[in-house]
């Protein structure tokens, strides 16, 4: 099968596209940081044969027609997309930055509706593919500290499972899978802000493997619209939003409270 994968460069990305490398796939590995890209492609022995890579920034229209002419060139066909590039920034409401709000918006939301759309003109005429969106388990339920960013996976997700149902009797698939906070740098960067505190009161972090190959399976397997991980917290989140205010805000002080913990025993054992 051919792919193409964003935010190859690190994270869930970069392992996605060794998974599937290595189990015989061919992927163009997409990242707006080439440097990283390299460093990737060399850390993880990335075969040349199998895995080609391209500066790529998902939120520019003209950069998605660049990608997807190397993809017409590379593939016989386009059998599997994955909008994996994301980003997040903390920030109270009230002391948000314009330049923050469009960036996020830009990188989670337009990115994928702009990878999707341009995925699926191909997909259509082909009468068959498959199409993957990363949200988080922020997009189902709303996540003070990272507004803007749960606004922007909200988005994701909603434009995805619309996606799914015009897209299907096409026989283009689209899924939505929504993790919960994953060990990569972007978890890094939340570690020493405590408006972000809710991403670490999960029961434990996930690894960017987990995702990367739940995504995997998502690709060559049975297909599902909608995948929460871990699902017992993806269901508890969706509870939750239907709870009433007082209930709702007493669930989150007690969330916050153990995220604050957990974020100040990583801290200890850093490096």
């Amino acid at each position: 099968m051919n792919a193409i994968i964003t935010g190859a460069a690190s994270g869930i990305g970069c392992r996605l596209v060794t998974l599937l490398a290595q189990g015989g796939h061919f992927v163009l590995a997409a990242d707006v940081d080439a440097d990283g890209l390299a460093r990737a492609a060399t850390e993880c022995a990335w075969p040349e044969a199998r895995v080609a890579t391209i500066r790529h920034d998902v939120a520019s229209p003209e950069s998605w027609s660049r990608v997807m002419a190397v993809a017409a060139e590379r593939f016989a066909s386009l059998d599997w997309l994955v909008n994996v590039a994301g980003v997040l920034r903390v920030e109270p409401v009230a002391e948000l930055r314009p330049e923050s709000v469009a960036m996020q918006l830009d990188v989670n939301t337009k990115g994928v509706i702009l990878g999707t759309q341009a995925a699926a003109a191909v997909m259509v005429r082909q009468g068959r593919g498959r199409i993957v969106n990363v949200a988080s388990m922020a997009a189902l339920a709303p996540v003070p500290g990272i507004s803007v960013y749960s606004a922007s996976k909200f988005a994701v997700r909603g434009f995805s499972l619309a996606a799914a149902q015009e897209l299907e009797p096409q026989g283009v698939s689209v899924s939505v899978i929504c993790p919960d906070a994953v060990a990569t740098p972007m978890v890094d960067y939340q570690l020493d802000h405590a408006g972000a505190a809710l991403t670490f009161s999960g029961s434990r972090i996930l690894t960017a493997e987990e995702v990367a190959r739940a995504i995997q399976r998502l690709l060559e397997g049975r297909i599902r619209r909608e995948v929460m991980l871990p699902w017992r917290r993806g269901a508890l989140a969706r509870i939750s939003t239907l709870l009433p205010r007082w209930l709702q805000r007493r669930i989150t002080a007690g969330l916050t409270k153990r995220g604050l913990g957990v974020q100040e025993r990583m801290r200890q054992r850093r490096p």
